[in-house]
């Protein structure tokens, strides 16, 4: 994670009375380990045969976030997509999380991965627009939702009795359970007006906790 990144979690971790924030983590996979990103989805180009993850849920920093729960290889979710010239292929694992970090009154809907084959220079985000749509962002080009889901809410604080009542079991079953195995392909087209201008501002769209905090701030 870049430096100020890095800094705006540390500040926003000491917020005092919140269990963390709602929102979708974004990462790589090194191997067998999920690694969190480096860069936002908006600035960072992918090579062809890596696999991004994308994971919704309450967390209060970078070091706190819950990884994809799924860690299928490139290989595998890519196997039926074909090579083309000026093109290539990202793996993309899509985990919507688990019914203790849903906001009131959803579901989230069951995980899958996909491959998208995408233009040399796309970055993880026109991929993920590819494959993925609806996306929702709010005003400061962050993230909000992936297919739809959430339907409201972006980044907000959750305090711990806001959360469902099965939050305290989360830990390992939360680690180990199948967030489902769906796998395909798509064919990008060019990105969208909206996503072509937070990608040429070069918006991280996914940020952690604390930088939705300092964002909060600001307004206020």
């Amino acid at each position: 994670m870049a430096p100020l990144t890095c800094a705006l979690l540390t500040q926003g971790a000491g917020t005092a009375q919140a269990a963390g924030y709602r929102y979708w983590s974004y990462w790589e996979l090194d191997g067998q380990k999920w690694a969190y990103a480096t860069q936002g989805p908006a600035t960072l180009r992918p090579q062809d045969g890596s696999t991004q993850g994308f994971r919704f849920s309450v967390s209060e920093d970078s070091a706190d976030a819950a990884t994809p729960r799924n860690s299928k290889p490139f290989a595998e979710i890519c196997d039926g997509t074909p090579e083309r010239d000026g093109r290539k292929r990202i793996a993309l694992v899509i985990d919507f999380g688990t019914a203790s970090d849903a906001p009131g009154g959803e579901k989230p809907p069951a995980g899958r991965t996909v491959c998208a084959s995408v233009a040399e220079d796309a970055s993880a985000a026109d991929a993920l627009a590819a494959v993925a749509a609806p996306l929702r962002y709010d005003s400061s080009a962050m993230l909000c939702a992936i297919e739809g889901y959430p339907r409201q809410g972006c980044g907000e604080q959750v305090a711990t009795a806001d959360r469902s009542d099965d939050a305290a079991a989360k830990g390992s079953a939360d680690a180990d359970a199948d967030p489902g195995t769906d796998s395909g392909a798509a064919e990008a087209s060019e990105p969208g007006p909206s996503l072509g201008l937070w990608a040429g501002a070069g918006a991280v769209l996914v940020l952690g906790g604390a930088a939705v905090w300092q964002a909060r701030r600001r307004r206020g």
